[in-house]
């Protein structure tokens, strides 16, 4: 029978979490194991992949300084939105075994989930209220500050000893807006945006870039570990949200120019399946050309990563550099085509599609 180890994180004096943890996770647990510090490297991630019967959570009282706790239970933990990264991020922890409860605006996506054993409430609120801790994946700024903090919102069903975990794509201003609310009802709050598309979330390999309660993010480790490969803490609120929207930048420009130069070798009589291939083998090979790359030359696009976040994201980003002065005429350019994409019913398409709107420029000039 596995051994577990009883691991501790002090937040005070007077406030522990406690967490079980399989001691093949740890090639040097015991070592560690009769004081567990918090303040672990920056990027620091399990060497195992967590299960949740491992994971237990034991909720502190801002209102209490006494060593007065919660009962140690198995963590609760909610999901809301359960779209093409969520649904499978949720269905990750599920299979990890943990006590998940979901919500989505359609209901009917969260049918799948409730069959794999998930719980469901109606609102953000009602998850919030009924778990310990409620991860968020929303399209763009708007909901996800909408479902944070609007109309039977999460943050209503929030308290202290609760947590709040922001993994949507949003401008650094959104994040702290949803972090004021939250911690204004004396919850914790971490944003952790993702870099990864729908193949990596299916396979628990996201990245996460996180910022916010470091305690929290100690907290949650176990279970962004479920999700994804690696994890970075980045400091304060607002600095996960910089740095996912510095990555998408770089990622829509690269496919940008990775589009012009396919369309250029097939227009000079090159076959744009070797360059691909030349691409892959070289010093500017990227998992996203060969990924993308022989399906581009198909003119199919299945959806990872739809063109519409893409070209948010550049517009988020290109925000962000005018805040600071910064000039990104290339990002400034990709921005503009993935427009035209959009503008060509492209929306909804994976990104790579934006080439498609060089394919029009082409054959409007011809």
């Amino acid at each position: 029978m596995a051994k577990t180890l009883l691991l501790k994180t002090t937040f005070s004096q007077h406030h522990h979490h406690y967490l079980h943890l399989s001691t093949s996770r740890f090639s040097k647990a015991t070592a560690m194991c009769s004081s567990f510090s918090p303040l672990l490297p920056i990027n620091f991630r399990y060497i195992a992949r967590p299960m949740c019967s491992f994971v237990s959570f034991k909720a502190f009282s801002s209102q209490d300084n006494t060593s007065t706790t919660k009962d140690d239970v198995p963590a609760r933990i909610g999901f809301l939105g359960l779209g093409i990264m969520g649904s499978p991020m949720a269905q990750n922890l599920i299979k990890a075994g943990c006590d998940v409860t979901v919500w989505n605006r359609t209901k009917s996506k969260c049918d799948p989930l409730v069959s794999l054993g998930a719980k469901y409430e109606a609102s953000p609120e009602e998850v919030a209220a009924s778990c310990d801790i409620t991860f968020a994946m929303l399209a763009d700024p708007e909901s996800a500050a909408d479902v944070a903090y609007g109309k039977h919102g999460a943050a209503s069903g929030m308290g202290p000893g609760k947590g709040y975990v922001d993994v949507s794509t949003v401008d650094g201003d959104t994040s702290k807006l949803i972090s004021e609310h939250i911690k204004a009802t004396g919850a914790q709050f971490l944003e952790a945006p993702v870099s990864g598309s729908k193949k990596p979330a299916e396979d628990g390999q996201l990245i996460f870039l996180t910022a916010g309660d470091r305690f929290l993010y100690e907290m949650v480790g176990p279970f962004l570990d479920i999700m994804g490969k690696s994890r970075f803490y980045l400091g304060d609120v607002g600095n996960g949200a910089a740095m996912k929207l510095v990555v998408n930048m770089i990622m829509g420009s690269m496919m940008a120019s990775f589009s012009e130069g396919l369309l250029l070798s097939a227009k000079v009589g090159l076959d744009p399946s070797v360059l691909v291939e030349v691409i892959s083998q070289g010093a500017i090979s990227a998992p996203m050309y060969s990924m993308k790359g022989p399906a581009m030359v198909k003119s199919l696009y299945p959806t990872a990563f739809p063109l519409k976040h893409q070209q948010k994201d550049l517009r988020l980003a290109l925000g962000l550099a005018e805040s600071v002065s910064q000039s990104t005429p290339i990002a400034a350019a990709a921005n503009e085509l993935y427009k035209v994409a959009k503008s060509h019913g492209l929306s909804d398409e994976d990104f790579s599609a934006v080439i498609e709107a060089l394919k029009v420029k082409v054959q409007n000039k011809e």
